[in-house]
């Protein structure tokens, strides 16, 4: 099992700054992908950024391209979400997926709790 515990949310001013962490732990044998997903309430889960364990590329919802930035620490198992210039439409409870294999030949896709961002106009 592989279990994720996610900090960093809270409430903020609209212009304002959080960083949100997630630390993966448990049995892992290789991380392949991480990332960060939102819900609001209302409306559907989405993808709001990700970044690859091996090569570091990252993809960005196009809503938050140029003020969140994803990145991880391998040597902790641990992905960061940087969010900088925080919209009222950024408020959303922020889920961490971690996807890798707990063995040469299984796989896992972990979910964290959520953290509640809020950020006020």
């Amino acid at each position: 099992q592989v279990q994720l515990v996610e900090s960093g949310g809270g409430l903020v001013q609209a212009g304002g700054s959080l960083r949100l962490s997630c630390a993966a732990s448990g049995t892992i044998f290789r991380i392949n992908s991480m990332g960060w997903y939102r819900q609001a309430p209302g409306k559907q889960r989405e993808l709001v950024a990700a970044i690859t364990s091996g090569s570091s590329s990252t993809n960005y919802a196009d809503s938050v391209k140029g003020r969140f930035t994803i990145s991880r620490d391998n040597a902790k198992n641990t992905v960061y979400l940087q969010m900088n210039s925080l919209e009222p439409e950024d408020t959303a409870v922020y889920l961490c997926n971690v996807m890798g294999k707990t063995t040469l030949i299984r796989n896992f896709d972990s979910w964290g709790q959520g953290t509640q961002v809020a950020v006020s106009s």
